[in-house]
């Protein structure tokens, strides 16, 4: 087996379809005996939209989800005003979702399980990773069922409490805000338009009061977010309507279908790496739900190191901890600060910048405007048939793509000229930038070459095609 897969939510289910897709053997395997079946982590990023369209699951989330709600503000049961976590943005060129998505985080691992089911690979429930034990060759996993499999690598996506990071002794740097208690649960309430969020407080204290966020294809569920003290520890239908009482709500719950206690931890692994091992997801990291970028961060974790298990080589594995550690921590610094916002009482808390979308993450080591380590922007580009394609759908897989500007480019499978309109066609495969998006989404001059990493990052840019572009 090349790769052994500990944790099979949305960081796992990532990986597993990366590397089912480039043809590795690959094994997920997860401790609980049924899937989840929450919302939790119902806020998808429009870099992870990316990544999803490249899986090949995107229709899907799109269809299933929804865009973000517009907020209506009750004060003691009386409309007050309505708010937004953001202004909707309109698709540019270069970014074809510019705005974050809604759906409950079962869901989009019931998609995932579904792509991967694709590949002829199954999550294995009810399946520990108890211990294991590495050498230079492999790494060989004793299972909770009595059996010891062997994999060439393994990666630990098992959470916030990873086996894997604790047995490979890596130190979990963070705190956890003992102060802060959230009680988290998918509610059903009558009285509520499921197309509205809601934020019911009193007129006392309008930062403290009770969320509700509809849950798309839920049959009418709402995300329900309440402060809870430090003495109190029922999550029960009883607590839920408690809470919405106290603040003169005016509604009833009816169904709860998942509920939890939730208190922000802060947390990063001092490593991502030990040999053969590997951390990703939640066990490399652990956010506040401000911002909603822990499960963002995981989906970009298996996204970067997919290809990388694939390819083998040293100095691409070596860059896994390298590049996701530093976004980590960056991610979690925003994370934190918006948690801030809302442990003083801002009257703007809700509110979600650009910074939250992660399309600036950027793994780049040098300056400039478009420089190796940045995200490989989109264009709409003409093909060799007169049809509108993109360059996302040069992307679309599990290779890198050479693109040269006004030039020929190379014999080499998914290498293309990208031509000005009027200019001579060359041999070989080539789109035309008929509106200029591409040159200027590349900030490319005629003899550009840009080599697109198989996760949607510039890899190499230089003003001469090179020979030779690793798949």
């Amino acid at each position: 087996m090349d790769v052994m897969i500990a944790g099979a939510g949305p960081t796992g289910l990532t990986l597993a379809i990366d590397l089912a897709r480039r043809g590795l053997d690959v094994r997920i395997i997860d401790k609980a005996t049924e899937f989840f079946a929450g919302s939790r982590g119902d806020g998808l990023q429009p870099r992870t939209l990316e990544v999803f369209e490249d899986l090949g699951v995107l229709h899907q989330v799109l269809a299933q989800g929804r865009s973000l709600p517009t907020i209506r503000v009750y004060l003691d049961g009386k409309f007050a005003t309505e708010r937004r976590m953001a202004e909707p943005l309109q698709p540019t060129p270069d970014i074809p979702y510019p705005n974050a998505w809604v759906l409950g985080q079962s869901q989009t691992e019931a998609i995932l399980r579904n792509r991967l089911e694709e590949f002829g690979v199954h999550v294995e429930l009810g399946t520990e990773l108890v211990s294991f034990t590495q050498d230079s060759d492999g790494v060989t996993v004793h299972l909770s069922t009595g059996e010891i499999s062997r994999a060439s690598y393994l990666v630990g996506a098992d959470g916030g409490h990873s086996t894997v990071r604790r047995a490979l002794g890596i130190a979990f740097e963070g705190v956890t805000d003992s102060s802060i208690r959230m009680l988290l649960g998918d509610v059903a309430v009558d009285g509520l338009d499921h197309e509205y969020g809601y934020w019911l407080a009193t007129a006392d204290d309008p930062m403290t009061g009770v969320g509700l966020s509809p849950l798309p294809n839920t049959g009418g569920l709402f995300q329900f977010n309440a402060p809870l003290s430090e003495w109190d520890s029922d999550t029960s239908l009883d607590t839920l309507q408690r809470k919405l009482d106290a603040v003169h709500a005016n509604v009833q719950v009816v169904n709860v279908t998942w509920s939890t206690v939730w208190r922000p931890n802060v947390r990063l692994a001092e490593r991502f790496r030990i040999g053969r091992v590997f951390l990703a997801g939640d066990a490399a990291h652990v956010h506040p739900p401000t911002g909603g970028q822990g499960l963002n961060t995981g989906v970009q974790d298996a996204y970067n190191l997919g290809w990388k298990l694939a390819d083998g080589s040293p100095e691409l594995l070596d860059s896994y901890e390298t590049e996701r550690r530093a976004v980590a921590a960056k991610v979690l610094e925003i994370s934190t600060k918006l948690m801030q916002r809302y442990k003083d009482g801002a009257e703007d808390a809700h509110e979600r910048g650009v910074n939250t979308r992660q399309l600036d993450v950027s793994y780049r080591t040098s300056e400039g405007r478009l420089v190796p380590g940045d995200r490989a922007p989109d264009a709409p580009v003409m093909g060799p048939e007169g049809n509108a394609i993109r360059l996302f759908d040069l992307y679309r897989g599990p290779h890198g793509t050479r693109l040269v500007f006004g030039a020929a480019a190379p014999d080499e499978p998914h290498a293309y000229a990208v031509l000005r309109p009027g200019q001579s066609v060359p041999s070989g495969a080539y789109v035309v930038d008929v509106e200029g998006h591409a040159f200027a989404a590349y900030d490319a001059v005629d003899g550009t070459t840009i080599v697109i990493r198989p996760d949607g990052y510039i890899g190499e840019r230089s003003l001469a095609s090179r020979d030779s572009m690793r798949p």
